[in-house]
């Protein structure tokens, strides 16, 4: 069985997750600026 070592993460580590977390963020609120246009375009239903 391995024994997993607690580490801190390097400086390289913690700039990938930083901009990894940033792209989601900024994925997110494009999805949603798409959904929001998709909506306002659709007509009302009578």
């Amino acid at each position: 069985m391995a024994a997993f070592v607690s580490k801190t993460p390097s400086p390289a580590d913690l700039e990938r997750e930083r901009r990894l977390a940033e792209a989601l963020r900024a994925n997110l609120r494009k999805r949603k600026a798409q959904a929001r246009d998709a909506k306002a375009e659709t007509p009302p239903k009578d």
